[in-house]
């Protein structure tokens, strides 16, 4: 694409311009929006319209990265089809969506939801650049403030008393708030349950199939990311780590549980 029709039909944000967290002034139902630390665009719903983002600012609509080799010149686009905002990563390094999912460059396009989604594209010496993606919904407003409202409180899972333990004793790491926990082993697993509960005959076999009951249960219910099918292979910790955090997320498990490892 020439550079004087890259922005044809959109507005540029400047460099400085307020988060997008914020929300965004009344726009077309279903525009999109992109900001980066240099700068962003915004650009009504077209069919497939196309708004790139990368390292090579003459031919991208939003520039990130523009000082480090690690992002491609051209690490990913924004589509419009069949009515919703759809991001494809076509850079060499995965982007980092929330809760900690990545999309890979060989994957498909996933479709993004109405209002603020960040985005983080890993970069060099341990460097993360933000792009920030709101998706204006169909009444085209920001969203409402609720400064006075009650807050909501968290709706925690319910658990037994027994996959209460045998759950914290899988993710103490995560309760301990270590950087980048991963749950014990089985084997690790069992055998400090079964000094905890000497009578209780847990073994790896058992707790792997408890555990799994939790997880098909949270599935049943809307909770993502708990089975094969979604996760792929190969899956190595992803249904259990994802169970964890989940279950941290919604309070279910907190750092007062580890008294029960007393």
């Amino acid at each position: 694409m020439e550079p004087e029709l890259l922005h044809k039909g959109g507005i540029l944000l400047p460099r400085g311009h307020s988060s997008l967290a914020n929300g965004v002034v009344r726009a077309a139902p279903g525009a999109v929006h992109a900001l980066a630390l240099g700068g962003g665009y915004t650009v009504g719903p077209s069919e497939g319209r196309m708004v790139y983002f990368g390292r090579n600012r003459p031919l991208v609509h939003v520039c990130i990265g523009e000082d480090d080799q690690q992002v491609s010149r051209v690490h990913g686009e924004l589509t419009h089809h069949r009515g919703r905002w759809w991001l494809r990563n076509t850079g060499r390094r995965p982007i980092r969506l929330p809760r900690s999912q990545w999309l890979f460059a060989d994957e498909g396009a996933i479709p993004l939801a109405d209002g603020f989604t960040p985005l983080h594209v890993p970069g060099s010496r341990d460097r993360e650049h933000l792009l920030e993606i709101f998706v204006t919904g169909a009444d085209g407003d920001q969203p409402r403030s609720r400064h006075a409202d009650d807050t909501d409180p968290p709706r925690p899972h319910a658990l037994t008393a027994d996959e209460q333990l045998m759950l914290v004793v899988l993710g103490q790491r995560y309760l301990l708030r270590e950087p980048n926990p991963k749950p014990l082993t089985w084997k690790e697993a069992a055998r400090q349950l079964a000094e905890l509960q000497p009578a209780a005959g847990w073994t790896p076999k058992k707790l792997e199939h408890r555990v799994g009951v939790v997880r098909d249960r949270l599935s049943r219910r809307g909770v993502p990311q708990l089975t094969r099918e979604e996760v792929g292979e190969p899956v190595g910790n992803a249904l259990n780590d994802n169970l964890l955090r989940e279950l941290v997320r919604s309070t279910a498990l907190t750092p007062k549980d580890l008294d029960l490892l007393d």
